[in-house]
């Protein structure tokens, strides 16, 4: 029996559907590895954070975690079903950075 994939961000397993691709360096700043990731966890990613902040302070899963919008968003999506997905709003904070 193999170990289903997880998600690198929330760390629940990855399922078949709503799947999308994350550059932890991104694209703009000529990021090429991209990894696997729910598309409710990758579009809040880039909901709550710019490429810039992206680039210059949240380019490892680690960092990504660490931010308090990101870790609200972790506890709330963390008994959901892998495919589970919903619209995601731009952060409050970011919308006042642009």
């Amino acid at each position: 029996m193999s170990e289903e994939e997880t998600c690198p961000l929330c760390g629940r397993v990855l399922g078949t559907v709503n799947i999308d691709r994350h550059h932890l360096i991104p694209k703009t700043y000529k990021g090429k590895e991209q990894f696997p990731i729910h598309k409710i966890c990758h579009r809040k990613i880039h909901s709550t954070l710019s490429e810039r902040e992206l680039h210059h302070s949240y380019h490892t899963w680690e960092a990504l975690r660490a931010h308090e919008d990101i870790q609200a968003f972790i506890a709330w999506v963390a008994n959901k079903p892998p495919g589970f997905h919903t619209r995601t709003f731009t952060s409050n904070s970011k919308k006042q950075r642009r």
